[in-house]
């Protein structure tokens, strides 16, 4: 991959993690702010079961920003865009859908049809 890819995807992948940060900050704002004031036990319901959602999304989010920060480390340490399997570079149109890829396509699909397979058992 050329330098100037390596750094695309670099900036890609602190673009990204800059807008997880800022939506999980706004999360934390809107908690803060808004308690349980609805006085309709059906409101409050549905109140509560957004804010669960909400802090379901935010935990899921949490941990993409580790996985987006291992992507980071892997443009530092120059092993962004191989397969972490066979070692072979991954295509930039799959970096490209998923920019913290650590797999080929190839290797990813064997993967998932390995956990198939175990699943069924």
């Amino acid at each position: 991959m050329s330098p100037q890819m390596t750094e695309y995807f670099r900036r890609k992948l602190l673009k990204w993690r800059s807008e997880l940060l800022q939506e999980s900050e706004e999360t934390l704002q809107s908690l803060q702010e808004g308690g349980l004031q609805e006085a309709d036990i059906a409101d409050r319901a549905s109140l509560e079961t957004d804010r669960s959602l909400e802090l379901r999304t935010r935990d899921r989010e949490r941990k993409l920003i580790s996985k987006i920060d291992a992507a980071l480390m892997r443009i530092q340490d120059g092993s962004y865009g191989y397969c972490e399997e066979t070692g072979d570079p991954i295509s930039i149109r799959r970096l490209e859908a998923r920019p913290i890829a650590t797999l080929s396509l190839e290797a990813q699909e064997r993967h998932e049809r390995l956990e198939r397979t175990h699943r069924d058992d």
